[in-house]
């Protein structure tokens, strides 16, 4: 299939990606992450790895675009929940403890 990923057009199937990443040892997944051959990868690495591309040339959106037309499955970058804030009433009753402490 084609696609463009950083102004240059590409020309992909799902098994040359699959023959490209084997092998590939995956690196540690810290935003958007799509899973290859049963192995979730980071999807700045497997742009990198398919376009022969530095990893700034492009976006992790162009990427996961591409690979989720070719059948992958892509997971979005994992948000934290909100911390939430005590009110000045429980941050004073943290601060004192249960009754049960000594």
């Amino acid at each position: 299939m084609r696609c463009v990923i950083a102004r240059f057009p590409f020309d992909f199937s799902k098994a040359e990606v699959e023959g490209l990443m084997k092998g590939v040892k995956p690196e540690p997944v810290t935003g958007d992450a799509v899973v290859i051959n049963r192995r979730v990868y980071p999807v700045k690495q497997v742009g990198e790895i398919i376009t022969r591309q530095d990893r700034r040339d492009f976006s992790a959106g162009e990427v996961t675009r591409a690979l989720s037309r070719l059948g992958f499955t892509c997971r979005p970058a994992e948000v934290p929940a909100p911390v939430v804030a005590l009110t000045p009433l429980e941050n004073a009753s943290a601060m004192l403890g249960t009754p049960g402490e000594a």
